[in-house]
């Protein structure tokens, strides 16, 4: 696909990692449509990517919730005339292990509502997303590209149980769709990064990201951007379809 004036929706796409992709996207002339739940950084990420020389737009949208989701995706289809891709990005973590024991007592359980917020957000979110995007798609006999961000905690992680879930599954989803779409020229895959230098991972303490690289093949992080490339790679392969890419540092191997 050539990613110039194509329309591609980006969840949790005001920053993080939704905003390093932006920007590769807009470098390369995309319209971007991006949307989250935290006003405050939207303008400033929409300012960024029309300054690189993309086009862009903020949406304001809860991907968990089905009438949100469908709602913003008519107000993309209404302001850029269809949709190109997704990328669903949006994520959140409420880390916690199943069951905590201390002095032999259990004195903590993962709760219902740590569970369900992350499996809401990161893995229905993903869903939902991924749905009205490839109805826009087809309705606007449009080829079209889905990305789910997945993690390497997909293969299962220490205190993540609803994370590693989610992101297992929204690894699998992708592969099904790629399956079930491909009749409509919508190819769909998923990538699986390991430790990426966001602002959250940046502000752990340095004794702690030192120990976290030392445990990488390549000694370092991954840095957004790498990610960001990642995707573009997906969008402008057209034989690439359902695959999970783990961008990790051999961290996997």
């Amino acid at each position: 696909m050539d990613i110039k004036d194509k329309v591609i929706v980006i969840t949790g796409g005001a920053q993080g990692l939704g905003l390093a992709m932006a920007k590769e996207f807009a470098a390369k002339g995309a319209k971007l449509a991006l949307v989250d739940l935290n006003e405050e950084p939207m303008a400033a990420a929409v300012a960024t990517c029309v300054a690189i020389g993309g086009d862009a737009k903020a949406y304001k949208a809860n991907v968990a919730n089905e009438e949100e989701v469908m709602a913003v995706f008519d107000r993309i289809v209404t302001d850029f005339g269809g949709v190109d891709g997704v990328i669903n990005n949006a994520g959140i973590l409420r880390d916690g292990l199943l069951i905590k024991v201390k002095d032999g007592e259990i004195s903590k359980r993962m709760s219902l509502a740590e569970w369900q917020a992350v499996i809401d957000v990161n893995l229905t979110g993903v869903f939902l997303c991924g749905r009205e995007a490839a109805t826009r798609m087809i309705e606007g006999k449009r080829a079209g590209v889905i990305i789910n961000i997945s993690s390497i905690s997909k293969a299962g992680n220490m205190g993540q149980s609803n994370y590693s879930a989610a992101k297992a599954g929204v690894a699998s989803m992708a592969v099904v769709w790629a399956k079930e779409l491909s009749r409509y020229g919508i190819r769909s895959a998923a990538i699986a990064p390991g430790f990426i230098e966001t602002e959250m991972v940046a502000s752990m303490k340095p004794e702690a990201l030192e120990k976290m690289a030392a445990g990488i093949p390549l000694k370092r992080l991954g840095q957004p951007e790498e990610i960001g490339r990642t995707a573009v790679y997906i969008f402008e392969n057209d034989y690439l379809t359902g695959r999970v890419l783990e961008v990790d540092g051999g961290i996997r191997i």
